[in-house]
């Protein structure tokens, strides 16, 4: 894991497990969040596990985050809608499992009215105008990104964070969105201040892994979405 520099160095808000539902942020409330760091993970959640969870924290420590905010979709255009879950429901799961006061579940997507990674981005730039954010995938996403829609302005629009994800990882770092961007990649040493450098940048952070998987849950739940 990269260890944040003495000039990104900055008073950390405390790691502690809590109880508190933190205030989950809108469209016209930007002022909430001027100056923070924030990281943004996106996904159907379906279901939220530790593994989104864990995922967090070690973006939180590593990327000298305030806040990790939980993008629930309300339907993935890369994922079929039979045996995704209700949009309430899986909100609800996420927050039990967050259950934390700096991971923050949100349907801002909804509020937007986005369902493309590209346009909820640009969305919360426009409105969150002084919040610096850093959007946060698996390397198994990274191998999948090319097929997102305007897939490359993602990474022109906020710096992005790849985590490790067996068995996909060295895959990923040799795939086409690495290569592309194969320049604007940094050393996980300077990943705690990854939020203030200007796009495109990216870094592959090497933190212990999670094994748990939204898949393999619902496998076990003979193939029902929650």
């Amino acid at each position: 894991m990269g260890i944040p520099g003495p000039d990104h160095a900055r008073p950390a808000l405390p790691l502690t497990h809590g109880h508190r539902v933190p205030t989950p942020p809108k469209p016209g409330a930007g002022a909430l969040w001027r100056g923070l760091r924030i990281g943004l993970l996106g996904g159907s959640f379906n279901p939220a596990h530790d593994g989104h969870r864990h995922m967090s924290l070690m973006a939180l420590r590593a990327l000298n985050l305030d806040q990790v905010w939980w993008l629930v979709s309300p339907q993935n255009p890369l994922k079929p809608l039979d045996g995704m879950g209700k949009l309430a429901d899986r909100i609800a799961r996420a927050r039990a499992i967050a259950n934390h006061p700096r991971i923050v579940v949100s349907d801002i997507e909804t509020r937007l009215g986005t369902r493309y990674t590209v346009d909820t981005l640009t969305a919360l730039k426009a409105r969150f105008t002084s919040t610096k954010f850093v959007w946060l995938m698996g390397a198994d996403n990274l191998c999948q990104v090319p097929r997102w829609r305007d897939w490359t302005r993602i990474f022109a629009q906020v710096p992005v964070a790849i985590f490790p994800r067996h068995p996909y990882s060295t895959l990923a770092l040799g795939g086409k969105a690495s290569r592309r961007f194969a320049v604007a990649r940094v050393d996980a040493r300077r990943a705690g201040g990854l939020a203030d450098l200007p796009p495109p940048v990216w870094v592959f952070l090497d933190v212990p892994l999670h094994p748990a998987s939204a898949t393999a849950i619902r496998q076990g739940l003979d193939g029902k979405g929650l």
